[in-house]
């Protein structure tokens, strides 16, 4: 199935022409699927006054009704389902940390499907038959690694389900099995170095890996600078919501010029965040997804709040599927400092352009009456904190904050592991 640097040469080059004919032609089909096996979709459609037959191109997917992720709690478990439960294989679920989880339910189908472009994203970052995958994702109903087994095992590599935590024993396995590839969340893959540097290993000399594969957090350019640096490995991203399949929705390519998006599986729009209407390419506004193959749980707008832009040319790679630029941060996430929208992702960016500093932060939010004020709290690394002269690190961390953002935000210099880590997702935005 494979050529060269494509897993599916005839997807994954299609004219962009001939792939919006394959989008709307399944948007049709998954639009009349939800509308007439399921009865909350029925009634949705109903109160926007729209049915099947008025989706006349793709352009008419602005007629139908967006989905959030509290109308998904709100059908909590399985009010979305399109299917009998008997033809369920699988079931996944969000933590559900502030409320209901969401649940997303797999046919047959839907479990090939996400193999498939599972595979399509690995193969493209490199991971062939025969390869060695250790997969530190966390185990259990969150979607990310069962998604990273299910194509690293249709490609053909070898996996090893080590799952998250016990980061002692991670170390061991990626020696002792001679593992080439790894997928985890970024904080995570950074906490490990550390800790293969406390066992007495150099991680860029002592292991056999060559690429890394990543998601499940915002990170920016700077962290996948520093795992590279740190592991001498090529760093990937994948991007996926349990609400949609989980990872597979949208992966990097080696030119790393955006995310590609699976496109004939997933319609991507992109929306101003306040009035929903779409955007042009390249500005930046609220991903919105359509599943356009999902049979147990079709997904139908879903917005994600996740904040890129669009991009529709071909990219260096080869590839023809449009693409999105990596994730800004989240319309949910943004902090209004001193009438100054803030992203975190923003914040590790600057930190992590002085140098000594570590990947290890905080960002304290503080109430100042109606205001809301930042800290920052920084480890430098354990050779820049005995270097002293701490006051003069923390100086040029609140330059590079105040070159970023235009704001002045305090910065606190902590001694290095006065952080707590992540063996998971990293928790950067803290309450005080």
């Amino acid at each position: 199935m494979a050529n060269n640097s494509f897993w599916d040469p005839k997807v994954e080059t299609m004219p962009l022409e001939d792939l919006r004919s394959l989008q709307f032609e399944r948007l049709r089909r998954v639009v009349r699927f939800a509308y007439e096996k399921n009865p909350v979709y029925h009634k949705r459609f109903e109160e926007a006054g729209v049915e099947p037959g008025d989706i006349r191109s793709l352009d008419d997917v602005s007629k139908l009704p967006m989905l959030t992720k509290a109308d998904l709690r709100e059908y909590y478990p399985f009010g979305l389902a399109c299917v009998s439960l008997s033809d369920v294989l699988e079931l996944h679920a969000s933590s559900g940390t502030t409320g209901k989880p969401v649940v997303g339910l797999y046919t047959k189908s839907d479990l090939e499907v996400w193999s498939e472009v599972m595979a399509r994203g690995l193969y493209c970052q490199g991971l062939r038959s025969g390869d060695i995958l250790q997969n530190a994702y966390g185990y259990g109903l969150f979607t990310g690694a069962h998604g990273f087994e299910r194509g690293a095992q249709r490609i053909g590599a070898l996996v090893v389900p080590s799952s998250s935590g016990n980061t002692r024993r991670q170390i061991n396995l990626l020696r002792d099995f001679g593992v080439v590839a790894i997928a985890a969340t970024p904080s995570y893959v950074l906490y490990m170095a550390e800790v293969a540097e406390e066992m007495g290993f150099d991680p860029r000399e002592d292991f056999k890996l060559r690429m890394g594969f990543f998601g499940a957090e915002a990170w920016s350019e700077e962290v996948r600078e520093k795992i590279e640096s740190r592991w001498g490995i090529k760093a990937f991203e994948h991007y996926g919501l349990t609400e949609l399949i989980g990872p597979g929705v949208s992966f990097d390519c080696p030119a790393r010029r955006g995310l590609h998006v699976n496109a004939d599986h997933f319609l991507m729009e992109v929306v101003d965040p306040e009035s929903g209407e779409h955007v042009a390419p390249g500005e930046e506004g609220e991903l919105v997804f359509t599943s356009l193959t999902r049979e147990a749980t079709p997904v139908i707008r879903f917005r994600t709040r996740d904040l890129a832009s669009y991009i529709e040319e071909e990219c260096d790679c080869g590839r023809t599927l449009p693409r999105h630029g990596r994730i800004v941060g989240r319309s949910d996430d943004m902090l209004k400092v001193k009438g100054v929208i803030v992203f975190p992702t923003q914040i590790e960016e600057a930190v992590l352009k002085v140098d000594g500093a570590s990947e290890n932060y905080l960002i304290v939010k503080r109430r100042k009456g109606v205001m809301t004020e930042l800290l920052v709290r920084v480890e430098p690394t354990a050779e820049r904190y005995a270097r002293g002269n701490l006051e003069e690190f923390g100086r040029r961390v609140g330059e590079e904050l105040y070159a970023v953002l235009g704001l002045r935000i305090p910065v606190e210099v902590v001694k290095p592991g006065s952080i707590a880590r992540s063996e998971g997702k990293a928790k950067r935005v803290v309450e005080e």
